[in-house]
């Protein structure tokens, strides 16, 4: 099965927390505090696999986890990153974020990528030493890592998008030119996925063309699978408009060519501008020659470059390769989309924004950096709980709940942990 967009969830590691410790040996009086940092939490890292071709394995795996990392030791023993988790996905794969829908990485070359980022691993006691607190029985928590909601979108990465009506030859071409074998019958919508054929024009030369499931009236607006897989054309530098010429099926081919570039069009106005070679197909089994004629003077007229072929006897088929090729070596590279997602600035310490409301005669202070605050601090201990005391007051806690008039005794709650305000 061919399944070119999911949803996923990817959780980077939380950091390790540091580790409050005091170094005892023999014959060492004070050794002080030596409790290690916490080790980094793991990433989540995206690698893009040229033996992939669909995203079909996300089908059953929407989750992934790095690995968390360790608690920080005595001994100043810092604790071990936590394991990294690899992702591979399709070359060409696009990674969005899902509630934005900003495109955060197109997977289109070789490096990897990191997605999320695992938390930092807290401080030990040991940095918190200093000539007033020798004996600080505290350590900073583990930060926790990133967390997104992924869409990933593969958009084929081809030089030649083979387009046109279903059953107009397009899988016949593909086969003939590359050792691609798509399924070939007659009648439409035989082609119910793309299939990618590299092209090889000569020892030194050669091209990846894509055969797009057929397109049909409305397909830009959704309509049959046309607009399902039209996005694999978007990266295509050139284009082959393929027209069914015979008159077996009663069509016009005039009809038929710009019914298609409407389409391109309605899906994407840089689409419907890129460089096209149009081939009538069919030639060896025309049945309408007024219509066959007055197309090739149709195309003629719009200075397009017009080529007539014969999938199925291989009549042309090398002009038409070898055009496209030269073509080719005029055109930029294969398209790459540039990232548009703006990461939020998190800051994990510097900012000391606060809220402070009263219901019923309680001051709630909340702000986002006093949770690890909280976390971080033995109540049990003298010296951490002044270190919490001068923390709230440097922020300018005790003189905004000043100024909103709070007594003696009153209650203060932070984060969850209720205080007597004491002057």
């Amino acid at each position: 099965m061919f399944v070119d967009i999911v949803k996923i969830r990817v959780q980077a590691g939380r950091g390790g927390d540091g580790a409050v410790s005091f170094h005892r040996e023999k014959y060492v009086a004070a050794g002080g505090p030596d409790g290690g940092d916490g080790g980094r939490g793991g990433n989540v890292v995206f690698l893009a696999d040229n033996h992939m071709s669909s995203l079909m394995d996300f089908r059953y795996t929407r989750k992934y986890v790095a690995g968390n990392g360790e608690n920080g030791r005595g001994a100043r023993c810092y604790g071990k990153s936590g394991k990294d988790v690899v992702v591979k996905v399709p070359r060409g794969t696009l990674i969005r974020e899902a509630k934005s829908g900003a495109l955060i990485k197109d997977l289109s070359d070789n490096e990897p990528f990191i997605v999320a980022h695992g938390g930092r691993g807290g401080w030990g006691n040991s940095h918190f030493a200093n000539a007033q607190r020798q004996v600080p029985r505290f350590a900073h928590p583990g930060l926790p890592g990133e967390e997104f909601e992924l869409i990933l979108e593969l958009k084929l990465l081809a030089d030649v998008g083979l387009i046109g009506f279903p059953n107009v030859g397009k899988s016949t071409l593909l086969s003939v030119i590359s050792a691609a074998r798509p399924k070939i019958a007659n009648y439409h919508f035989t082609t119910l996925v793309p299939n990618l054929g590299v092209v090889a024009v000569d020892e030194t030369t050669s091209f990846v063309a894509a055969d797009i499931p057929g397109l049909i009236e409305g397909a830009g607006e959704g309509a049959g699978l046309g607009h399902y897989f039209l996005r694999h054309v978007e990266r295509c530098r050139l284009l082959l408009h393929l027209v069914d010429v015979s008159g077996i099926e009663g069509r016009d081919p005039i009809e038929d060519f710009e019914t298609i570039n409407r389409e391109l069009a309605v899906y994407s106005e840089a689409l419907s501008k890129r460089p096209q070679i149009v081939v009538a197909n069919k030639t060896d089994m025309i049945q309408d020659e007024e219509a066959f004629h007055r197309f090739r003077a149709y195309i003629e007229e719009l200075g397009l470059p017009y080529f007539e072929i014969s999938a199925a006897t291989t009549a042309g088929v090398r002009e038409v390769v070898r055009a496209a090729a030269q073509k080719l070596s005029e055109l930029p590279p294969v398209i790459v989309f540039e990232s548009e997602y703006v990461p939020p600035v998190i800051d994990e310490g510097a900012s000391r924004e606060v809220e402070i409301t009263v219901e019923e005669g309680v001051y709630y202070v909340e702000g986002t950096w006093l949770e690890r605050l909280i976390q971080s601090t033995n109540f049990t201990d003298y010296e951490s709980r002044m270190f919490f005391d001068k923390t709230l007051r440097e922020a300018g806690v005790y003189d905004k709940l000043e100024e909103m008039g709070i007594s003696e005794g009153d209650t203060v709650d932070v984060e969850g942990y209720q205080f007597d305000y004491v002057v």
